[in-house]
């Protein structure tokens, strides 16, 4: 299995970012993908999750109505577009797919600062 970030970058406060996510080895189509995210000294926390076949999304209280995930299946990449950032979305960003066990990519850093 493998998962690829990419999109991160600096944004100021109520920006927009868009991130990617590569994956390979696995079914895609038939898994669930999620978004987390990790700021130094606290857990990863889960930001947003969609079905395999993108018909059900979920999201954490603190980016419902901001950002949207979603996947592409011939494509075998998933996505979390984010709008109106805040400097609490500062983070490294991870792709996750739970397929006998986690898996990660390596994550993209986020930072919003002005």
């Amino acid at each position: 299995v493998q998962l690829g970030e990419s999109g991160g970058g600096l944004v100021q406060p109520g920006g927009s970012l868009r991130l990617s996510c590569a994956a390979a080895g696995f079914a895609f189509s038939s898994y669930a993908m999620s978004w987390y995210r990790q700021v130094p000294g606290k857990e990863r926390e889960l930001v947003a999750l969609i079905s395999g076949l993108g018909d059900v999304t979920n999201y954490a209280d603190s980016v419902k109505g901001r950002f949207t995930i979603s996947r592409d299946n011939h494509k075998n990449m998933v996505f979390l577009q984010m709008n109106n950032l805040k400097p609490d979305d500062t983070a490294v960003y991870y792709c996750n797919v739970k397929w006998v066990t986690d898996y990660w990519g390596q994550g993209t850093q986020v930072t919003v600062s002005s």
